[in-house]
């Protein structure tokens, strides 16, 4: 491990009593190597930090937090005693997607002086935190909610398939090219099992078709039904356990 010193958890203390707004610092050790990446796992950078923890164990780190949600993570520096590396935190609750093209707000190296330390982060960290947030939000509001896909259904019952009727024609369509014959009294397409070969080769064939139209496919086997001379064994009940 790295030489602990500086102290880390009086540092993060008094950066975030120097820092503007209200911040808690919370410090945690860590005393394996993987138990590191619980937390540094979320920090939103590519550069000093990102290294830091891929390529260094760390005994310690800290992380702030403002009254609002932004968060910043604190680490010594690996082989340095006089500075510290601080990164912000990705933001919570955001979907993966409003976070591409967005470049992330690498973290700084900071002076063991937590009130030079705050100066930096406030004119150099928060400004590109605050400015890719507002891109990850942008992007998030602009995202629409995708429609659940439409499903063939697909029921063995004994040798025969029966195949749900999709709502649109053209996948009806895939359906009867493909040797489903249309059954108006269950609404849903049959495939007869008599050449089982056959069979599931239509219905892969039929699967793919279906999927270039955005259609997916799911595969029901029927419930199993217990045999008519077979009673439902009941469960040996069970006596109280004695406390002592």
């Amino acid at each position: 491990m790295h030489d602990p010193t500086p102290d880390l958890a009086s540092f993060a203390i008094a950066l975030a009593d120097e820092l503007p707004g209200n911040w808690t610092s919370e410090h945690q050790t860590h005393t394996q190597y993987p138990d590191q990446f619980a937390r540094a796992e979320h920090v939103w950078d590519m550069n000093l930090l990102a290294q830091a923890i891929a390529e260094h164990v760390l005994d310690q780190d800290a992380v702030l937090t403002r009254d609002d949600g932004t968060r910043l993570y604190v680490i010594a520096r690996p082989r340095s005693g006089e500075e510290f590396l601080v990164g912000a935190v990705t933001p919570a609750g955001m979907p993966a997607e409003a976070f591409r093209t967005v470049r992330e707000p690498d973290g700084i190296a900071v002076p063991d002086d937590p009130a030079q330390a705050a100066a930096d982060i406030t004119a150099d960290l928060l400004p590109r935190y605050d400015k890719a947030l507002a891109q990850v939000h942008d992007h998030a509001a602009r995202l629409t909610p995708a429609a659940p896909p439409e499903l063939v259904v697909i029921t063995l019952s004994g040798r025969d398939f029966h195949v749900s009727k999709p709502e649109r024609a053209d996948a009806a369509q895939i359906l009867a090219d493909n040797g489903c014959v249309y059954d108006p009294d269950q609404d849903a397409f049959m495939l007869s099992g008599e050449d089982s070969a056959a069979q599931a080769q239509a219905i892969q064939r039929a699967a793919a078709q279906l999927d270039r139209l955005g259609i997916g496919i799911s595969v029901r086997l029927p419930q199993a039904k217990p045999a008519l001379e077979t009673a439902p064994v009941a469960a040996p009940s069970k006596s109280p356990a004695r406390r002592r």
